[in-house]
């Protein structure tokens, strides 16, 4: 089997896009869109490696997004995506470089294993090919804003990634192009003669450039999860001295602190039990007992993320979580939008997707009278149906 690297390009600003970060780091059904679209190489059978080419100053971001994936150094991009790809393979260079190379946007978060294979499989035969769809719409040519032609579209196809070629053949081609401004690597191939091969695409890869197209990701990836499953969870903990508290990731001012083995986040650790739940794993004592001495004082956001993973390798997606937490002190509502934040960042959800409450119960009870305080959470997850679900569609379904 010869070698093959999957280099994603993710070095864009996307300013068309108009979001506060590029587009690549932004959340796609709890996962970025650059998390996304390295997975889809990292796990597939055929490809050995991958490399993603990004912007410095965003390198903060990229450890964000692909925390907890082992790959390489990520390589500096350049000024165009030309020059981008080009440093990408210049590093993969050397006595180590691959038979093949895989170019791919990291904005098509939907690339699907198929598609990878079908271009592995057309470089047996050709030094380049490429995925594309046919062009199904009538083409206009205008002017001002009026039609003055209509344009045969016979033989035309929409160019999507992955690319891939011959390493030595595309390394050199791309040396032979710099300074030209050429908009794909099968451009770049063209101009120094290389044959490229069409290949079909899936054609949900599509390219997320607008605030619709990302819209239309999330509804695509969606309609695949219709194992839609509720979990619930319940903790309590007690005062003990100190001077703040935990709660929902974020540090409270208080007069006293929680007791725990842990750091006592009584907020996180009941949604951690609700997403184990819902995905039927036992609960947080299961995978972080309170006897082993390497949890004392964790932060709990490395519970309830280890949950988040969980659902993330059935791939599934955690769909809206609900916490409310249940004590007299302190007040929750000078912090809530900080907690909302903060959990939303460890989920990778957008906040609209998290809720936090906060209610008392009249002076009844441990709460009441101030000795602890407890939290009950909900989470809804979504799976893939499985031979073990029970998809209502299929016979036998409920």
């Amino acid at each position: 089997m010869p070698s093959c690297i999957a280099l994603i390009v993710a070095a864009g600003r996307g300013e068309r896009f108009g979001a506060d970060v590029p587009k690549q780091y932004l959340s796609l059904a709890g996962r970025t869109v650059l998390r996304r679209s390295v997975e889809a190489f990292l796990h597939h059978p055929q490809v050995d490696a991958v490399r993603v080419v990004i912007n410095p100053a965003h390198r903060d971001l990229y450890k964000d997004a692909l925390a907890g994936l082992d790959l390489p150094e990520p390589v500096a991009g350049g000024a165009s995506r030309q020059e981008s790809v080009c440093n990408g393979l210049e590093a993969l260079a050397g006595a180590q470089a691959p038979d093949l190379v895989l170019i791919h946007d990291a904005a098509r978060p939907l690339v699907d294993a198929a598609t990878i294979a079908r271009v592995i499989a057309a470089l047996a035969e050709a030094p380049a090919a490429i995925a594309a769809t046919p062009l199904a719409d009538t083409l206009k040519r205008e002017r001002g804003g009026t039609v003055v032609a209509t344009v045969d579209r016979s033989g035309l196809w929409r160019a999507r990634t992955p690319q891939g070629f011959r390493f030595r053949e595309i390394l050199a081609a791309h040396r032979a192009a710099r300074g030209m401004e050429l908009t794909d690597d099968s451009a770049v191939a063209e101009e120094v003669g290389l044959p490229v091969t069409l290949v079909p695409s899936n054609p949900d890869n599509l390219k997320v450039t607008h605030g619709y197209d990302l819209a239309r990701a999330e509804r695509l990836i969606m309609a695949e999860l219709g194992d839609v499953r509720t979990g619930t969870g319940f903790d309590v903990h007690k005062f003990a001295d100190g001077d703040h508290v935990w709660l929902c990731g974020v540090k409270v001012p208080h007069s006293h602190a929680l007791d725990g083995h842990s750091d006592a986040d009584v907020g996180l650790h009941a949604l951690t039990d609700a997403i184990l739940g819902a995905i039927g794993s036992g609960d947080i004592g299961t995978h972080f007992p309170p006897s082993d001495p390497q949890w004392k004082g964790a932060d709990s956001a490395r519970f309830l993320r280890h949950a988040a993973d969980l659902v993330a390798a059935r791939g599934g997606v955690i769909a809206h979580v609900d916490v409310t937490l249940i004590c007299e002190r302190p007040k929750v509502g000078p912090h809530r939008d900080a907690m909302v934040a903060r959990m939303a960042g460890i989920l990778g959800l957008c906040p609209s997707r998290v809720s936090i409450k906060a209610t008392t119960t009249e002076g009844l009870g441990f709460t009441g009278r101030r000795e602890g305080i407890a939290a009950q959470a909900a989470a809804t997850v979504r799976l893939p149906w499985t031979a073990g679900s029970a998809d209502p569609a299929a016979p036998g379904g409920m």
